[in-house]
Formats: C-alpha cells, sequence, structure tokens
C-alpha cells in the first residue's frame, strides 16, 4: 500500500471493483445477451470451418493438378534428348545418294518412321512449319529467306517438337521479309 492510499481509500477501490464484477456477471447471466454471444460464436466457428474446407478443397486441387503435369511432362527431358536422334536419322536419309545401297536407305527410313510413332504414342509431335505464317510461339527465326512471301516461313532448318502441347523444341527457321 503506497504512503498516499489511506486504508479508507483501499476499501473504496476493493468495493468499485467488486460492484464492477457482479455487474459484468449480472450482463453476463442475461439470457438475451448470453444468447447473442453463442449466435456470434456460431457464426464465427462456421465462418471457420468454411476458410477451412475451402482450403482443403483448393489444396486437393492443386496437388491433383500438380501430380497430372508431373505424370504428364515425366518424358519431357528424355524425349528432348531423342530428337537428336531424330534429326541424325533424317539427314542420313537427306544425305544417302541416289546410287546408295538401297536396302540400308529404307532400313534408316523404316527406323525413322519407328521412331516418330513411338514419340507420337507418348504425344510428342512434329512441328513442321513449312508454307505456314511464322508464329514466335513454335518458331525461332534464324534467317531471312528473300524468295519467301512476308511473314511466311521460307526454309525449315530442323523441325520443332511439342510434348502434350508443351513446346519442346522450337522449329528453326527462315522467314520471308
Amino acid at each position: 500500500m503506497s504512503q498516499s492510499q489511506t486504508p479508507e481509500s483501499t476499501v473504496d477501490v476493493d468495493v468499485a471493483a467488486e460492484q464492477a464484477a457482479v455487474e459484468d456477471t449480472n450482463v453476463q447471466q442475461d439470457p438475451e445477451v448470453l444468447l447473442a454471444k453463442i449466435a456470434e460464436l456460431e457464426a464465427q466457428v462456421k465462418d471457420v470451418q468454411a476458410r477451412a474446407n475451402a482450403d482443403m478443397y483448393n489444396f486437393q486441387k492443386r496437388v491433383e493438378r500438380e501430380t497430372d503435369n508431373a505424370k504428364k511432362y515425366a518424358l519431357e527431358k528424355f524425349a528432348g534428348s531423342l530428337l537428336d536422334v531424330v534429326d541424325n536419322l533424317e539427314r542420313a536419309i537427306a544425305a544417302a545418294p541416289a546410287d546408295s545401297n538401297q536396302g540400308l536407305l529404307d532400313g534408316v527410313q523404316l527406323t525413322h518412321k519407328a521412331l516418330l510413332t513411338t514419340l507420337e504414342k507418348h504425344h510428342i509431335s512434329v512441328i513442321d512449319p513449312a508454307g505456314q505464317a511464322f508464329n514466335a510461339d513454335q518458331h525461332q527465326a534464324v534467317g531471312i529467306d528473300p524468295n519467301a512471301p512476308e511473314g511466311q516461313v521460307g526454309n525449315v532448318l530442323q523441325k520443332g517438337y511439342s510434348l502434350s502441347g508443351r513446346l519442346l523444341r522450337p522449329a528453326m527457321v527462315t522467314v520471308g521479309q
């Protein structure tokens, strides 16, 4: 107890605190106030439950989407490395002289066709834009072709490929000016 407070003032403070506590108890025991408080708390609980359910639903959908994408694009790196094999087979076919061994050329062509068929089974498709309009999303312009119409692909230097709609490699082309 401090020197400025007298024993009577301490008693007055204690009595005032007890009266405030009794009034709070009386207010809390009022049925209308209690029912309003209960309704407010129930609304808060329902809101929290709804938010938790929405968060869980969004989480499940995101996990499903990420899992589907992981399955869909799991072959991306492997497929990208196979594209060099396809390119080399196409170069071998194009470079074969006219008087070459026809059986060997047929074998290389069949191997090329079998590889392309296998790639298509795994949703890898060829982007061959010869004669089409230039599309910067799928084509990479590496030069100008003076003989091609403006904005059109002139020569295809290297075909492009996509995996399930996602670009693996853009087609390297020359474009008309």
